[in-house]
């Protein structure tokens, strides 16, 4: 029976390079996720969480174009589907395997592709996926703010990136389907705001509320506005490579997944400069605001806060956040999902991985010794609380989830076969793809 709302959280699983593309930072590693991974699924049963965002290492799997090592995937998924959790499968995660270089490399699309489609083959039950995360952060650190991987500072490298990013992104959605024609993709991407300091500041605020849009509006199908047209041409986009984004729509097989973090509003300065702001607008307003232009169902895909002195700051800030998930359901946009992410601490997010410092960042559900945070007590009890009392009071349909557990059962396969007939029926495909492109 599948869940009628998708209680979440997430194995930290982040790996660029830095230091010139001379260090990986590998998370499941420094968080012990290798040692302890069956612990974890057990803390993850503990929770009552049906639904984990997971995925395998790229740059220890993914060895060569059609060459694969899958013994850690081999042990972790198959453990998965016993336990009737569902992954939202992370393939791409802020890196990729040295043999690729980095993500202005025009060959990684196609290839990533092959490596989605060949993941599917070999774990077909899989249903829900997240091709790569954070589409427009991964850009924007590795190529504009110069942090990751290919470290560069453009805004001609930022759009290399980000067309290759969002076109593995959708390669790889149509690869799955191949496979999987009822496969779910849940666009895990941040929530972004941009407010303008002072009247000189407007411009520059103006143009960056339009591109934190941008991955989104590539990866869906979505006409950008004419100064975004303007600013992908003048950096390097073609004509072409636009019109492939405005062809290849996949957006009725999606739900539009929400990253929302303290840290996602910014304030800008009248030379175009930002500093954080803090939470002004909040999740709330914000993702109005992206459903407005997508009109996609929305799942809160990621947030967290760190346990500070006082012990009931991330509590406080999980009950904040939950809040407003229910004021925008409330309001009729179709949230179908929350994810506290992660499970347990991550280590060097202070400095959003830029420094190998091996400090230890308390946002977890549990800590590294995975003793239960005060965050994930109350976590544990919000799910109970409210996973029976939300599809009463819902205002979205119900997502057609196949858990695990039912995976080849006759409901499956019907499901399945219908999923195909829709995507193999012209006038179905047609209408979708008119509709998507608004």
């Amino acid at each position: 029976m599948p869940p009628s709302f998708l209680f979440a959280t997430g194995i930290e699983n982040s790996y660029p390079t830095i230091r010139g593309g001379t260090h990986r930072v590998d998370e499941m590693a420094l968080c012990g996720h290798y040692d302890k991974w069956a612990l974890d699924f057990d803390l993850v049963q503990d929770l009552g969480v049906p639904v984990l965002r997971y995925g395998p290492p790229i740059h220890t799997t993914w060895l060569g174009d059609g060459r694969y090592d899958w013994a850690f995937a081999d042990i972790t998924f198959p453990d998965l589907r016993r336990r009737n959790i569902a992954p939202i499968t992370d393939l791409c995660h802020f890196g990729v395997p040295d043999w690729i270089g980095n993500f202005q490399n025009p060959d990684f699309p196609a290839l990533f592709a092959r490596y989605a489609g060949d993941f599917a083959r070999r774990f077909p039950w899989v249903q829900l996926y997240t091709p790569v995360n954070e589409m427009y952060i991964c850009a924007a650190f590795s190529a504009l703010y110069g942090w990751w991987n290919e470290e560069l500072a453009s805004d001609t490298a930022f759009v290399t990136a980000l067309k290759n990013i969002v076109k593995a992104n959708v390669l790889a959605m149509g690869a799955i389907l191949e496979v999987r024609p009822d496969a779910i993709f849940i666009q895990s991407e941040s929530s972004e705001y941009f407010h303008a300091e002072n009247p000189a500041a407007i411009q520059p605020a103006e143009v960056m509320n339009a591109r934190r849009f941008l991955s989104l509006d590539l990866n869906y199908g979505r006409r950008v506005n004419s100064e975004m047209y303007e600013y992908l041409m003048d950096n390097g986009m073609t004509r072409d490579e636009y019109h492939f984004f405005m062809a290849h729509k996949y957006k009725h097989n999606c739900i539009m997944g929400n990253d929302y973090y303290v840290t996602n509003e910014h304030r800008v300065c009248a030379d175009g400069s930002t500093r954080a702001s803090g939470e002004v607008f909040g999740y709330h307003v914000i993702t109005r605001q992206y459903h407005d232009r997508y009109r996609l169902p929305v799942m809160h895909t990621e947030t967290n806060l760190r346990q500070g002195p006082n012990g009931d700051e991330a509590v406080n800030w999980l009950w904040k956040e939950w809040a407003n998930v229910l004021r925008v359901r409330n309001d009729g946009v179709p949230v179908v999902g929350f994810t506290w992410y992660s499970l347990t601490d991550q280590i060097d997010w202070d400095t959003a991985l830029r420094e190998p410092n091996g400090r230890v960042f308390e946002v977890g559900l549990y800590d590294l010794d995975r003793k239960i945070r005060p965050v994930g007590q109350a976590y544990k009890q919000l799910i109970a609380d409210w996973q029976q009392v939300l599809p009463t009071n819902s205002v979205c349909l119900q997502v057609p989830v196949t858990m695990p557990a039912d995976y080849a059962t006759e409901h499956d396969a019907e499901q399945q076969a219908n999923a195909a007939a829709k995507r193999d029926d012209r006038a179905t495909a047609d209408a979708n793809a008119a509709t998507s492109g608004t």
